[in-house]
């Protein structure tokens, strides 16, 4: 009888066997598990063609898989802050040179905005070089901070944590918008600007030159029922061919990671580290309402090592008295009985927090992973045929918890060096592929104000990472970041990905949530249906299984299966069969958020997030 074997046998019997010993029969023994699944395949789940080929598939045979193809400049992969900024930036450069430049951005919500999802205190710096009239043209900057909290909170109270200039909390001179506001309006200035937005028009495939330079995109195919086979209407995307492409996807985008890979552009950078951040928008008593009025928390919910915190900003738009309130969790937390969801949720019923809910009415809900790497995971930028931007290569201040303005001065440095390689003849002598490489890009970053702001806050959070977590991590921002400026002569790690800290489910306790109240807390189907999301039912899941057989043979007997626990918007299922105690996985791809978090977050590695068919997903309304 084989390990993998023996160990099932086990799990029948009822006989204890170690998370460790589960993980060693998992990974031995992979050449029979292959040969077994010949004869035995597990019940297919993934009928996506990322993961099958349709050239091996009958039903495909005579379909027309030819490609209309179209010419850009520059092209951009993204319809967030740093990709509007980008092609603002280009058009405002022709416009001074007095040269055409066609600049084509794509965006695959189905409006601008709709996607967009974070707790935004933005710092205008780059606003202001980008658009130094932005008041006069209608900004949706509303409201202007005016006051700042900062919270360690206690199970049952609080300790008021003063906040001095210079501190990464202080706020003073930055305003709280809503960030899909703030995007949509800049949508409006790109097309003032003449550039050409296609909103439901997702990416789906990074195209090459012969030389392996970027050559462009190619969009999302339609039409091809859940199963995988081709529908009557099905029609193929569409090719865009560019001197140049901008990724600009946010955080975790899946075009992003192909490219990164082909090119190796984490060769000399730490992998990237995360955290989900979750979302509502309320309407409160107006005798609780101060417009401008910021409160930032670390502490309880969480243990002391588990970093995240939580926010509440105070809106002022028009005469509703609303209010922003989220939480932020890190992905590199160790225990999987973790669920960022639930602890949301109770943190709302804390003393200091539960009275501005208490006749409140919640109008919305939605979750975005976000980049917390920092300078340490900065890769390279710059490659043949293109470049990252924004947090589609990572640079949020995490401290602050701001990076809309470094993401769109990213955009904009980008722009820049686009612009110079592609109208000075002597730059394009020097290229070497079809694809021109925008060379001076990682250098203009490193002599610009985001390379100087992360390094001053690079070691804040690897510094929680230690025996002392919160605690520790506090005194260490105390004494480094704020009494020397940072400029302490090491620079800590992050101690590798995200999806290698978590530890088997034996090591842990399942946590005992409490139960929503349907008033202040809430379950979390509810609360998905406030992000407006959708999906056509009759599509292969954009979920996509590497294995079908990883989830259940791996995930649930070693980690207790916290796909259903990480997941803001219950997309992932394990079904057990009563009449055999087997678990099944089930995948509830309609639910999805474009979170992105199971995908860095999924312990082994094997849940794979491609782009749905054009218009899929949330919904967003200004969050």
């Amino acid at each position: 009888m084989s390990l993998r074997h023996a160990a099932r046998s086990a799990l029948k019997r009822g006989q204890g066997i170690s998370s460790r010993t589960l993980v060693r029969f998992y990974t031995q023994e992979t050449a029979e598990h292959k040969d077994e699944s010949k004869s035995h395949p597990a019940k297919k789940i993934t009928t996506h063609y990322a993961v099958n080929p349709r050239e091996n598939d009958p039903r495909w045979k005579d379909v027309d898989m030819e490609r209309v193809a179209d010419e850009t400049d520059v092209l951009i992969v993204g319809g967030g802050p740093a990709g509007m900024s980008a092609a603002i930036r280009l058009k405002q450069l022709a416009k001074e040179k007095g040269e055409e430049m066609r600049v084509t951005l794509l965006e695959k919500s189905a409006e601008i905005g709709n996607h967009i999802l974070s707790g935004t205190c933005l710092e205008p710096i780059a606003l202001n070089e980008l658009i130094p009239d932005w008041e006069e043209k209608g900004a949706p900057l509303h409201t202007p901070v005016t006051k700042d909290k900062f919270y360690l909170l206690t199970e049952k109270g609080k300790i008021n944590i003063p906040i001095f200039p210079g501190m990464p909390m202080h706020n003073h001179g930055n305003f709280i918008v809503r960030l899909g506001n703030f995007t949509k309006w800049l949508s409006t200035q790109a097309e003032a600007e003449g550039v050409e937005i296609y909103p439901g028009t997702p990416a789906y495939e990074v195209l090459y030159h012969e030389d392996g330079s970027v050559k462009g995109v190619a969009t999302n195919d339609v039409g091809i029922h859940k199963d995988g086979s081709p529908k009557s209407g099905f029609q193929r995307g569409m090719e865009l061919h560019a001197k140049m492409t901008l990724f600009a996807e946010g955080c975790h985008g899946h075009l992003t990671q192909t490219v990164v890979s082909k090119f190796n552009l984490r060769s000399h950078s730490e992998p990237q580290t995360y955290g989900i951040g979750l979302k509502e928008i309320w309407e409160i008593d107006k005798d609780m309402h101060e417009p401008g009025k910021i409160i930032h928390t670390v502490g309880w919910p969480f243990d002391r090592h588990t970093y995240g915190g939580t926010f509440m900003y105070h809106l002022g738009e028009g005469d509703a008295p609303l209010v922003a309130v989220g939480l932020v969790v890190g992905l590199d937390y160790k225990n999987p009985y973790t669920n960022p969801y639930r602890e949301f949720q109770r943190f709302k019923h804390h003393p200091a927090m539960e009275s501005y809910f208490r006749n409140g009415k919640r109008i919305s809900y939605g979750a975005r992973a976000l980049n917390e790497g920092g300078f340490q995971s900065i890769p390279r930028l710059a490659f043949p045929g293109g470049a990252l931007i924004g947090c589609a290569a990572g640079f949020m201040n995490v401290p602050k918890i701001k990076g809309t303005h470094t993401a769109m001065k990213s955009g904009m440095l980008a722009a820049e060096s686009v612009f110079d390689t592609l109208h000075h003849p002597e730059h394009n002598a020097e290229q070497k592929t079809k694809g021109l490489e925008p060379s001076s890009y990682d250098e203009r970053l490193k002599n610009s104000w985001i390379y100087k702001e992360l390094y001053k806050v690079r070691n804040v959070k690897p510094s929680f990472d230690s025996p002392l977590g919160l605690y520790g991590g506090l005194a260490y921002t105390g004494i480094f970041h704020i009494l020397l400026g940072g400029r302490e002569p090491w620079t800590l790690s992050h101690g590798g990905p995200d999806y290698q800290k978590m530890k088997p489910a034996d090591q842990f306790k399942p946590i005992d949530y409490p139960k929503p109240d349907g008033k202040i807390s809430f379950d979390l189907l509810t609360s998905v249906a406030l992000t407006g999301t959708n999906h056509d039912h009759d599509q292969p899941p954009h979920l996509v299984l590497r294995d079908d057989a990883v989830q259940t043979e791996r995930n649930l007997p070693v980690f207790g299966g916290p796909e259903q626990r990480f997941c803001p918007a219950g997309v992932y299922e394990y079904i057990t069969d009563e009449s055999t105690g087997d678990a099944r996985f089930q995948i509830n791809a309609q639910n999805c958020i474009h979170c992105k978090t199971c995908s860095i977050k999924d312990p082994s590695q094997n849940i794979l997030w491609v782009t749905p068919e054009p218009g899929g997903g949330p919904a967003y309304s200004g969050m």
